[in-house]
């Protein structure tokens, strides 16, 4: 296993391989379907995005509601191609890095490969598991779409797999 933290860094991301396993610190944050396209709405109007995605993770997630003493509730993810129509516009902003599950279309391994991103896979069906590594969580925007609010979490060793990775090679293959 391989440690990482945020930010990430171009350095950073040239160092990990396709199906390289990861344990990242730092901070990360949620966003699904709504929330992107929210986001590249705002990219394409030229208006300013509630966050800066420069050197950032977004985790393809809708947390539930936390129990008592507990930073979230269930943080398990969601399907990644549900995001690929908004991925390229967002690498192009700055985004660094996507945590989601499954295969990425062709459109967006050509931006991550273009935009010297990442993508990472964490383990589907452990939603409960994955809340633990949260320390702190807190919404940034878009609060009216409840769970699929923008979140931010402080994480600890959340578990990764790099699925693609910056040259564009493919857990999946070609």
């Amino acid at each position: 296993m391989k440690r990482l933290s945020t930010p990430l860094t171009k350095k950073k991301i040239a160092s990990l391989k396709c199906s390289d396993e990861i344990l990242l610190s730092g901070t990360i944050y949620t966003a699904r379907d709504q929330a992107h396209k929210r986001l590249v709405a705002l990219v394409k109007d030229k208006k300013n995005l509630p966050l800066s995605l420069k050197d950032k993770i977004i985790y393809y997630c809708g947390p539930t509601k936390s129990s008592k003493g507990k930073a979230a509730g269930s943080a398990g993810p969601t399907t990644s191609s549900r995001m690929d129509n908004f991925t390229p516009k967002l690498l192009s902003v700055g985004l660094k890095g996507m945590i989601g599950k499954g295969k990425r279309s062709e459109e967006v391994i050509d931006a991550i490969r273009k935009n010297k991103s990442i993508y990472f896979l964490t383990y589907a069906g452990c939603g409960a598991l994955l809340s633990e590594k949260i320390m702190r969580s807190r919404v940034v925007a878009f609060k009216n779409l409840g769970p699929e609010a923008i979140y931010e979490f402080k994480v600890k060793d959340f578990p990764l797999i790099v699925a693609v990775d910056s040259k564009g090679r493919s857990i999946y293959g070609s």
